[in-house]
């Protein structure tokens, strides 16, 4: 295989190693070659930088058709990926509805003002200009396993040797609500887009002692610090606009705090004092979406009463299409908890779903042991791309799949946290696990950053934006 990134030294495990490697000077993955991964990449291994488009391996591979259902995180990467691993003789479909995917990381800084909606929206145009991926709007209706075809909702179908499924998440109608309420009165807006602008509008409109009620549903859900940071990020704004005895309350499903637990414990404890009322292990909610009240029952078993300015209900979620009679149910691979999820086999994402050979599902659709994040969302596609290329190669996919994840959390509108872990393939369960030294890096066996931030702070704040630009480089460019 002349050429082919993943038998000259570019493989999968090169390429989140040093993604993760950018962690020890600051938590940037693919901090140094974000503008062009194989250029960049060559230039550290001494070679000379060529473009993109002339970096497509040579691998062999003819014919083969992948299909990849959603454009978001990881449909890009892995769409992306296909093409600059597997070469041009790999054809690789994009299906999605949306012109524009728009970013819900870095989303809860709309509600301050810090960004707006535009900043986080990005074109697919160099999937198609650099990289050769085709492209097609529209929404899957149907998947025929034994025909090999994907139905999309304007009838047409589409044929494939590979099935790469990153539809990401849907919401449930929760706690007396309904869509036509989020989209209206009580925003979730946990996909960024007209819901985090309404719920912007919201926050501005608050006055002296109105009350944001915040909802966080059980684990797992997409960004386990989002929550909480958007609950810093509202208080933040609430007091540098100096409005008055305004409370942000913060209803969590979960019995404690799911992500940078010290972090937030001392953002709620400390820096927004008196501001977040944080309350674990709710249950029972209810919402009025019309009065703005809010109805539940604590740890205690107290059935307790609010009266709202702005209700943000993050509801539960669940793979798209995996509800009764959804499309991704009726081709039974909604096989994860209660039906909500796609259990696969980490090692090529491919699903574990009886007779579902050549599907793979991705991103936060997947239950795979890693957080359901834009980050890891890139890391999944990333090796599922290796083990598609290494499959239709004749080879088997990698048996010890490594990946990190990292985000970033803004506690004010000048300062952030960070969280990375390293995660390995655990093949007692076949899941993805935190690495058995707690998920630090290692550079030369030495832990190069802890997991956590010690510190909140500005320069972690400018390393944010820095890590999102360049992920998203890495993503979609």
């Amino acid at each position: 295989m002349k050429n082919n990134p993943i038998e000259t030294g570019l493989s999968r495990r090169q390429w989140v190693g040093l993604a993760a490697g950018g962690l020890a000077t600051g938590l940037l993955p693919f901090a140094g070659w974000a503008d062009s991964g194989v250029t960049s990449l060559r230039s550290v291994k001494g070679r000379k930088p060529v473009t993109v488009a002339s970096e497509l391996a040579t691998t062999g591979i003819s014919g083969q058709r992948v299909v990849v259902v959603g454009g978001g995180m990881a449909g890009m990467t892995v769409a992306k990926y296909l093409r600059l691993w597997g070469g041009s003789g790999l054809q690789v479909t994009l299906v999605e509805p949306d012109a524009l995917y728009t970013s819900s990381i870095m989303s809860n800084l709309v509600l301050n003002g810090s960004r707006n909606i535009s900043t986080l929206q990005f074109t697919r145009d160099a999937l198609t200009t650099r990289y050769g991926v085709v492209r097609k709007a529209g929404s899957v209706v149907a998947i025929d396993r034994n025909t090999r075809t994907v139905t999309l909702s304007d009838q047409s179908t589409l044929m494939y040797d590979r099935l790469v499924l990153a539809p990401g998440v849907s919401f449930d109608d929760a706690y007396g609500l309904t869509q036509a309420d989020y989209e209206a009165r009580t925003p979730h807006a946990w996909r960024a887009g007209a819901q985090t602008t309404l719920l912007r509008q919201q926050v501005v409109a608050m006055r002296d002692k109105d009350v944001f009620v915040m909802t966080i549903p059980k684990a797992p859900y997409r960004c386990p610090p989002g929550p909480y940071e958007r609950a810093c990020v509202v208080a933040d704004h609430l007091k540098t606009t100096q409005r008055a005895g305004c409370q942000v309350i913060v209803l969590d499903e979960n019995p404690s705090i799911q992500a940078e637990r010290h972090t937030f414990e001392t953002a709620f404890g400390q820096t927004h004092a008196g501001v977040i009322r944080y309350v674990p292990g709710v249950t029972g909610i209810t919402i009025d979406p019309m009065t703005k009240v809010v109805s539940y029952v604590d740890a205690l078993g107290v059935s307790q009463v609010i009266q709202a300015r702005v209700v943000n209900p993050i509801v539960p979620h669940r793979a798209t299409g995996s509800e009764a009679g959804g499309w991704l149910a009726q081709a039974g691979l909604n096989n994860g908890t209660a039906g909500r999820w796609a259990n696969v086999n980490v090692l090529s994402y491919e699903s574990t779903a009886a007779g579902a050979v050549g599907i793979h599902v991705i991103g936060d659709a997947s239950s795979c042991g890693m957080p359901k994040a834009g980050h890891v969302a890139n890391q999944e596609a990333k090796i599922c791309a290796d083990a598609i290329v290494r499959l239709m190669t004749g080879g088997q996919p990698d048996p010890q799949p490594v990946a990190n994840s990292a985000c970033y959390s803004p506690i004010t509108a000048k300062t952030a946290s960070w969280l990375t872990a390293v995660y390995q393939y655990d093949s007692a369960d076949g899941k993805m696990k935190i690495a058995s030294n707690g998920g630090q890096l290692l550079i030369n066996g030495v832990p190069a950053v802890p997991t956590e931030a010690a510190t909140v702070s500005q320069d972690n704040f400018k390393d944010m934006g820095t890590w999102f630009t360049t992920l998203m480089r890495d993503t979609a460019a």
